[in-house]
């Protein structure tokens, strides 16, 4: 699930329990997003290994771009995972841009 489904699923949520969504169901909603990711990083892990045993019996051009394709697929699952981490732990980016926005204009008040 990329951040829009996420922004999308959440609106949706939101319009249809009125602006008040259970977090619970929420919450239910992201927490299997990195068990679910660290799956296809699993699956996608074991086809690079296949790959790479294949290309010990000889080079051939197609096995090492996909390889290649596989990592970049691979560091943008990781990327994914290390975003959901920082967004349990600190929110979504909205809402802190929303605080630090309040919190520069109340010091420049000050």
């Amino acid at each position: 699930m990329t951040w829009s489904d996420r922004r999308v699923l959440r609106e949706t949520l939101q319009t249809f329990a009125g602006g008040n969504v259970r977090a619970d169901r929420v919450v239910d909603v992201f927490m299997e997003t990195i068990p679910r990711i660290h799956a296809e990083i699993d699956q996608l892990s074991e086809r690079r290994v296949a790959l790479w045993n294949s290309l010990s019996q000889g080079r051939d051009p197609a096995v090492v771009e996909e390889i290649k394709a596989l990592d970049v697929q691979l560091e943008e699952l990781w990327q994914q995972i290390r975003a959901e981490r920082a967004r349990i732990r600190f929110g979504e980016r909205d809402e802190i841009v929303r605080r630090a926005r309040a919190e520069e204009r109340l010091e420049r008040a000050a």
